[in-house]
């Protein structure tokens, strides 16, 4: 579905060796930049190219409804998904001042959200709905193979068009009352993990409503017998259409060789899930920060990934990434513009 190639196949050894020099003979002892040489490297090697750049730095937020908020799992009623969509149309979230301050584009996408916003005309908004709203999965799969399938390649085309304006760096956020219970839920499946260790309080839910949420996790893999079911089933039962859109988008950047920039516990639920989809995938991904959700730094060590950052945040929306980004832009100015040792007329040696 996705073609996907590691990087490294698609460059010689040759420019490895001269890629990593460059980086080794700043005029630094090795390794001391420690991450930010790694994401220099990473990307050179997605750029194919010795002086790397990012272009159209942009963060698509995902958001939509789940059904499974029927149980009881979240501190909001359902409406703050529409209400939360309308603030970032507004511009009055916490992703729209980061994006604003770092000069990243900003695109919000209706995947699935129990509203109707058929009169919203905003060149930042793309009204895209599978339905409104995912259904109970405590009661029936989250949606049908057909809808997870639409969403998947929903997320695919938004980004195919993001790259034709010249983007190669890409992150995603969302939106959704209940939806940390279908990541965790896809985490708990996918892991062979219980919901006690995946769940956690989101929102801001007391310990009683993260033991519901919990059960409810447990409950639905027993069910659907999820624990030897495949991502993509797992995906369908038990997610949701923001995620399932994160996921096609997740695999259409890789496949561009797009950097993808990876936020908190949902959006790393939504690159498990595309990982197992695809071997290559997470070689294209950069973690920016490990969340304050209960299972997060599980997750990440599940996927072998090292966030950036670890602020104590738990918004979503993107956050994550933007507050990383000028980061990675710090990784890329070294590697552009720092001397060699050769330029500086330095010593690399005793």
């Amino acid at each position: 579905m996705f073609n996907i190639t590691a990087p490294l196949d698609k460059v010689t050894s040759q420019f490895v060796n001269t890629l990593q020099d460059k980086i080794d003979l700043k005029t630094k002892p090795q390794g001391s930049l420690g991450l930010l040489e790694s994401i220099a490297f990473k990307v050179g090697l997605l750029q194919q190219t010795l002086e790397p750049v990012f272009i159209e730095p942009s963060v698509i937020i995902f958001a939509a409804d789940h059904g499974v908020a029927d149980q009881g799992v979240s501190l909001f009623p359902q409406v703050v998904t529409e209400q939360m969509v309308l603030n970032f149309l507004q511009g009055g979230a916490a992703i729209n001042c980061f994006s604003k301050q770092h000069g990243i584009n900003l695109k919000i996408v209706n995947a699935g959200v129990k509203a109707n916003f058929d009169n919203i005309q905003n060149e930042h908004f793309v009204n895209s709905p599978i339905a409104l709203g995912t259904e109970n999965f405590a009661q029936q799969p989250a949606m049908t193979k057909e809808q997870c399938l639409a969403a998947i390649n929903k997320g695919a085309d938004i980004v195919k068009q993001q790259h034709l304006l010249g983007c190669n760096v890409i992150g995603f956020g969302e939106m959704g009352i209940a939806n940390t219970t279908s990541a965790a839920a896809i985490m708990a499946a996918i892991l062979n993990l219980t919901g006690q260790v995946c769940a956690g309080k989101g929102t801001g839910i007391d310990q009683q409503t993260v033991s519901l949420k919990a059960q409810v996790i447990d409950d639905a893999i027993e069910k659907y017998q999820l624990a030897e079911a495949d991502a993509s089933t797992i995906l369908q039962t038990v997610g949701g259409f923001e995620i399932a859109m994160m996921v096609g988008a997740m695999l259409k950047a890789a496949e561009l060789s797009m950097l993808v920039l990876v936020d908190g516990f949902i959006a790393s639920s939504a690159a498990l899930v595309a990982s197992e989809m695809h071997d290559d995938f997470l070689q294209y991904t950069q973690f920016c920060h490990q969340s304050d959700e209960q299972a997060h730094q599980l997750l990440l060590t599940s996927m072998s990934a090292t966030p950036i950052l670890k602020l104590g945040m738990r918004l979503g929306e993107g956050s994550g990434v933007a507050v990383a980004y000028p980061l990675l832009v710090s990784a890329l100015t070294f590697l552009n513009e720092m001397a060699s040792f050769a330029d500086a007329g330095v010593s690399d040696s005793q």
